[in-house]
């Protein structure tokens, strides 16, 4: 049986899209990370991918500040982060356990 996970927290729809579009910038860099890749063209497709997951998180940014929303909520940003397995993808983006390789 899979556990149930927590609601995401109330956000903004830019929020939304920022806590969406940074993930995805967080799992690119995963895929390039050579401490973990083992093949440079997996590494390249990440790579030309992470250009425009940069730019969604930027316009994301952008709606929020035209918005006027100038402060970013980090503890609700950070549940919302957690509940979609935000420290699993994080943690691709750190070196390789050397004991493992």
């Amino acid at each position: 049986m899979v556990p149930e996970l927590p609601p995401l927290p109330a956000l903004t729809r830019a929020e939304g899209e920022l806590v969406d579009a940074y993930l995805e910038v967080v799992d690119q860099l995963g895929r390039i990370n050579p401490s973990r890749s083992s093949h440079t063209y997996g590494a390249l497709r990440a790579a030309q991918a992470l250009v425009g997951r940069a730019v969604a998180l930027r316009d994301a940014l952008e709606v929020m500040h035209r918005r006027g929303e100038s402060e970013v909520h980090a503890a609700t940003l950070a549940r919302a982060l957690r509940v979609l397995d935000g420290e699993r993808r994080a943690h691709r983006v750190t070196l390789a356990d050397p004991s493992v390789s």
